[in-house]
């Protein structure tokens, strides 16, 4: 092991060799679809380290995506929490809102007593922001890594190793700055999900019992409103693939219980809007035969396991956030401007893609065609088609 001080840092960290490594800590806190996309570096590190104990400070309401409910949170890996040892949360939403309470300070304490105890060698920072920087220096970690250019600036000031983030894709870059703590090439590789036994039995009874054979999963909602097809036509969709034989099933989560109404009710009985815990949706995805949605946490979950996926997007960059590693039709119409503002009306472009273009793509897709339809005008189809491997020498102090 790194020769360390109290609290298991490195004070010479900037120096360290990376072969040894034996805790690693990834920080990535949130969220959903952002976690995912981290999925395949920590994959990377995992394999550029098979012996190392790895762990994860996420929050709390994403620590579904690492290990199931109910499931030890640290220890030997198993099924139900497959890809790391140990997986520390933080309740940041919470805590801001009483930072000062007794409850609090006490859950603060006992969160940094859990990830100092695990006397990690190495950090790194897969948010880039200026918390999840911080958190990863307060780690005890004499080491930290992190990209030369996060995505806020004043991160950077807390990493003690940084590398250069290549590639277009959020994914590329993640798996280029483990590359470069790995000194290694690394490959876009499977990714595991955990595996809970309960939601995997309620998936099937829930399948069983409506006699769903093939089906599409639809996603109505979004982060916010510029993202959002209107819930409406995703009905209309469902409509369509109904006279294919694919049933679909509209998903939704918590606040977004009008869009599956709305949904299901346009759907004329062709969908059925069913709400899923994380654990319950990793689920349902793994039976699914396609998905339809916008740029949200379930359709980068589909892309995951390799389910084909119908991309709706508007305001953000498909380049950067789009379905990776997966067969894939993406549309965008070329109004829709790049931009993260959080606009409560949808995307004007996003209107643009008709009922149409979405079915045309979903055909195509369970065809297992590659591309080659008349599009309407306005529309522009992606197929997505990411490299298969990073290279990871690209790194200074």
């Amino acid at each position: 092991m790194i020769a360390s001080s109290e609290g298991g840092s490195n004070r010479g960290g900037a120096n360290v060799d990376a072969s040894q490594i034996e805790r690693l800590l990834i920080v990535r806190l949130s969220a959903m679809g952002d976690v995912i996309h981290t999925l395949p570096a920590a994959q990377a590190l995992r394999d550029a380290f098979p012996k190392a104990m790895i762990g994860w400070l996420i929050e709390e309401r994403w620590a579904e995506l690492l290990c199931a409910p109910g499931a030890p949170r640290r220890g030997p890996r198993l099924p139900e929490r497959p890809l790391v040892d140990w997986v520390h949360t933080v309740n940041l939403r919470g805590w801001k809102k009483s930072p000062v309470t007794v409850a609090t300070l006490q859950q603060v304490a006992k969160t940094w007593n859990d990830v100092r105890s695990a006397r990690y060698d190495v950090a790194v920072d897969l948010q880039g922001a200026m918390r999840s920087a911080v958190l990863a220096r307060w780690s005890g970690a004499g080491v930290v890594w992190g990209a030369a250019e996060p995505r806020e600036s004043p991160a950077s000031l807390w990493y003690t190793r940084r590398a250069i983030a290549r590639g277009a894709h959020v994914i590329e870059q993640n798996l280029s700055v483990a590359g470069a703590l790995a000194r290694r090439t690394v490959s876009v590789t499977m990714v595991e999900l955990p595996r809970h036994r309960e939601s995997e039995l309620r998936i099937d009874g829930l399948l069983r019992e409506s006699a769903t054979g093939d089906f599409a999963i639809l996603n109505p909602g979004a982060g916010w409103g510029a993202k959002r097809w209107p819930a409406e036509r995703y009905g209309r969709v469902a409509r369509a693939l109904a006279n294919c034989a694919m049933k679909s099933i509209i998903n939704f989560g918590p606040g977004e219980e009008q869009l599956a109404r709305e949904a299901e009710a346009a759907s004329a009985g062709a969908a059925k809007a069913v709400q899923t815990s994380i654990s319950e949706l990793i689920a349902l995805t793994r039976r699914a035969q396609l998905f339809i949605g916008g740029d949200t946490g379930p359709l980068h979950l589909a892309a995951a396991l390799r389910v084909p996926v119908v991309a709706i997007f508007g305001p953000t960059d498909p380049a950067r956030n789009g379905p990776f590693g997966t067969r894939s039709v993406v549309l965008r119409s070329p109004a829709s401007a790049t931009s993260h503002a959080r606009r409560p009306q949808p995307d004007e472009g996003l209107l643009e893609i008709g009922v149409d273009a979405v079915v045309e793509a979903a055909r195509s897709l369970l065809a297992g065609e590659s591309g080659g339809q008349e599009w309407p005008p306005h529309v522009r189809p992606l197929q997505m088609r990411p490299p298969h491997l990073i290279r990871g020498e690209d790194a200074h102090g």
